[in-house]
């Protein structure tokens, strides 16, 4: 693994590498063990010869951008974690359209977008992620998602070909798209927002994140929502009803404020999160016949 680390440095440079990195740095659990690998790319062409070299030495590799809709496990990850981050975060706005690369986060494209008076990322001004996942699972938040706004996605295909795709072929429901069961990796969106009114915009941003401090425990480490929404159901209305706000396991916890997020209350371990997040399933489960599926993304060495 050495001479890998070595043969990325050299291509990358000695920062952008680094070996059994802690992913509790990476994500908003702030929990999880250490990759062996941890690969920060500055270009495009620098995602392509990361992957190169991890395929002819055999490494398992993944791509995250924020981490914030991950759980890694306490064992950490064995392999290379690539991660789209702030050195590919360049956003160009032309009129209406915002070209964007991947790693950059959404919070910080809604204020751009607000600045340049442009409306239809105001959904976006509080989730934490990047662009990349935003798009990978079409984030949404108070109405709006991904899909409202994008145009088209380039991705970096599994043979390592860039490829133009537009946002009606990418498939998007709710939190889906095709890009992970494809391989395929977000590099740069191009989106569409409108023309409007900047103080308004500021507004309804101010609106939302009055809405999200007032309803959200943002004061804690989450991912944001655990559970995807059952249809017919909210998962958290589900939680709470099974008497389950404010039940903990080691530092994790249902929230008291709201029951659709577990929360690390300081010191939870991954497996802490894991064992309360079965406990409200099979709750729920025995409760109500209503199986709750993971928003959040468990990855990571059992």
């Amino acid at each position: 693994m050495g001479s890998v680390v070595e043969a990325l440095r050299q291509r990358l440079g000695e920062d952008a590498v680094l070996a059994d990195e802690p992913m509790n740095k990476h994500t908003t659990f702030r929990t999880g063990g250490p990759a062996d690998i941890f690969i920060m790319p500055g270009s495009f062409k620098e995602v392509k010869e990361s992957i190169c070299i991890l395929k002819e030495n055999h490494i398992p590799f993944m791509v995250i951008g924020n981490g914030s809709n991950l759980l890694v496990r306490d064992k950490g990850i064995r392999g290379a974690v690539i991660q789209l981050g702030r050195r590919l975060s360049k956003a160009d706005i032309d009129g209406e359209y915002v070209s964007v690369e991947g790693g950059a986060l959404l919070t910080a494209l809604s204020a751009k977008a607000a600045e340049n008076a442009l409306t239809g990322l105001e959904f976006a001004s509080g989730i934490p992620g990047t662009v990349g996942g935003a798009i990978t699972m079409n984030a949404g938040a108070y109405g709006g998602e991904m899909k409202d706004v994008l145009v088209l996605a380039e991705v970096l295909t599994k043979e390592m070909e860039i490829k133009t795709i537009f946002a009606n072929d990418l498939e998007l429901s709710y939190r889906h798209s095709i890009l992970p069961k494809e391989g395929h990796i977000l590099l740069r969106a191009k989106l569409k927002l409108q023309n409007g009114n900047p103080e308004e915009i500021k507004t309804k941003v101010a609106e939302l994140g009055e809405q999200r401090r007032e309803k959200q425990p943002l004061q804690y480490p989450s991912a944001g929502s655990t559970f995807k929404r059952p249809e017919g159901y909210f998962a958290g209305k589900l939680i709470q009803d099974a008497g389950l706000k404010g039940k903990s396991i080691g530092g994790a916890q249902v929230s008291e404020k709201h029951a659709g997020f577990i929360v690390n209350t300081g010191n939870a371990t991954t497996q802490d999160i894991l064992d309360l997040i079965s406990f409200c399933q099979q709750t729920v489960f025995e409760k109500f016949g209503v199986h709750l599926e993971t928003e959040v993304k468990i990855i990571g060495e059992i």
